[in-house]
C-alpha cells in the first residue's frame, strides 16, 4: 500500500494541546447545544458506542450541524467513527467535511487498517476540494494484539497524531477490570510508542467511567502527567476541569523552569553545559524538561 505524500504545509501541521477531549454523543441535542461552553481543549463527536445502532443515520445527517456548534470557541472538533466496515464506510462519507480536525480510530489494531482509512479520507478530501492531509488520526488501543503491533500502528500514516489505551475495552478483551495493576503496562507501552513515533500519548492509569471522585481522578491524572501523557478523554463535563488542571504545569514547576532556564543562560556564558542549581545536577535533558514546562504555560 503507497502512502499519501501531503503538501508541505499540511505535513508541518503543528502538534495539537489536547489537555482534555470531551466525548459528546452525536445524536442528543442538548449535550451538543453546550459542549463548546465546557472548556475542554477538544469536542469528540461520538458516532460509536454513545450513538444506539437505529440513530446512527440520524447522527450522521447531524454531524455538519454539531461541528459547527461544538467548535464555536475554538475547541479542535474531532468525531470517533465505528469499527464494522459498513458503519464506517458511512461515518466518513459524513465526517470528513470542513471543520473536522481529527477522527478517533476506535479498536485499531494494526497499521494496515489505519492505511485504509487513510487512503478513504484521501479520497474523500480529493473530491471536496478540501486541504489534503489536514484531518489527524486519533488511534484508541482495545485488544491484546495491537500492543504486538504498537510501533507499526504509530507510524502507520502522516496523519497520526495521537493514541490512547481504551481502558474499558482493554479490560474487557483480556476478561479482566479496569484496574491500576492491569492498566499500567498497556498504558506505558502505548506511551512509549507514541513519543518514539511524536504523537501526543493521552490516558491515566484506570477506568474513563469512574467521574463522581474527583480527588480520585486528579490524582490519577497528576500521576499521568508525571508519566508523560499529556491529556485523556472525557466522557463527564465535570472531568475537563480536572484535567485541564492536571495536565498543566502548576505554579511550582513554572518556578523551577524559570530558575533552571536562567541557570543554563548563565552556564552557557561561562561555557558550560552541566552546571548545579540548589544542590542538583543540571545537565540538557533537565534544562529540555524545564524548557518544555514552560513551553506548556505558554500554550494554556
Amino acid at each position: 500500500m503507497i502512502k499519501d505524500t501531503f503538501p508541505a504545509v499540511e505535513s508541518a501541521m503543528s502538534v495539537p494541546r489536547w489537555r482534555s477531549l470531551l466525548f459528546v454523543p452525536t445524536h442528543v441535542p442538548r449535550f451538543v447545544e453546550t459542549a463548546h461552553e465546557r472548556g475542554a481543549d477538544g469536542v469528540i463527536l461520538d458516532l460509536e458506542d454513545s450513538v444506539p445502532q437505529d440513530q446512527k443515520g440520524e447522527a450522521r445527517r447531524q454531524l455538519p450541524e454539531c461541528v459547527a456548534k461544538v467548535g464555536r470557541k475554538g475547541a479542535s472538533v474531532l468525531v470517533r467513527v465505528n469499527h464494522g466496515l459498513r458503519a464506517l464506510a458511512g461515518d466518513l462519507d459524513a465526517a470528513v467535511i470542513a471543520g473536522v480536525d481529527a477522527l478517533v480510530l476506535p479498536k485499531t489494531d494494526s497499521a494496515e487498517w489505519v492505511l485504509e482509512i487513510a487512503n478513504a479520507v484521501s479520497e474523500f478530501e480529493r473530491e471536496r476540494s478540501l486541504p489534503l492531509g489536514r484531518i489527524r488520526f486519533l488511534a484508541q488501543i482495545e485488544t491484546p494484539g495491537a500492543l504486538q503491533r504498537l510501533g507499526a500502528i504509530a507510524l502507520a500514516h502522516p496523519r497520526m497524531v495521537a493514541m490512547a489505551l481504551g481502558p474499558e475495552d482493554f479490560s474487557a478483551a483480556v476478561g479482566g477490570s479496569p484496574e491500576f495493576d492491569l492498566l499500567l503496562a498497556p498504558n506505558l507501552s502505548v506511551l512509549f510508542a507514541a513519543r518514539a513515533a511524536g504523537l501526543l500519548p493521552l490516558g491515566f492509569v484506570g477506568s474513563i467511567g469512574e467521574f463522581s471522585d474527583s480527588d480520585k481522578l486528579r490524582e490519577a491524572a497528576t500521576r499521568a502527567r508525571r508519566l508523560g501523557f499529556v491529556g485523556a478523554f472525557a466522557i463527564h463535563p465535570t472531568q475537563v476541569a480536572i484535567f485541564n488542571e492536571a495536565f498543566s504545569p502548576n505554579a511550582q514547576e513554572l518556578e523551577w523552569a524559570h530558575k533552571v532556564v536562567a541557570a543554563e543562560n548563565d552556564a552557557a556564558t561561562r561555557g558550560l553545559s552541566a552546571f548545579s542549581l540548589n544542590g542538583k545536577m543540571i545537565d540538557p535533558p533537565v534544562v529540555r524538561r524545564a524548557q518544555e514546562i514552560l513551553a506548556l504555560a505558554s500554550d494554556n
